[in-house]
């Protein structure tokens, strides 16, 4: 297991603590992006914005990263504590990343 985060992923995680969301969308493939919150799907930037503004960024999310592992080189795991005006609680973010960039970020429990 590597001893620091994917830099795209890391990436991702720091825009969202900034509040950054065109940073925080620039991580995301274009186009083909995906975020799966909790079974909710959402494709593409525009998509992704608006459930951010609703949802992430827009709730002033913020991420505390507990504990993280990559299954392969296309997978990583993110156990974090979430914060902010909306969630509060531990999230399993699973991250799939390909050419430098997020082509999935799920959500779960």
């Amino acid at each position: 297991m590597p001893s620091t985060l994917t830099p795209e992923v890391r990436y991702l995680i720091d825009a969202a603590n900034r509040g950054d969301v065109d940073a925080f969308l620039a991580t995301f493939t274009s186009y083909q992006g995906v975020v799966d919150d909790w079974g909710r799907r959402f494709h593409g930037p525009e998509a992704i914005r608006r459930w951010s503004d609703a949802e992430f960024i827009g709730r002033q999310v913020s991420l505390n990263v507990i504990h993280f592992y990559s299954i392969d080189e296309t997978e990583v795991v993110v156990i974090a504590q979430v914060g902010g005006n909306g969630f509060n609680g531990p999230s399993t973010f699973t991250f799939r990343v390909a050419h430098g960039k997020i082509t999935e970020m799920r959500i779960t429990a």
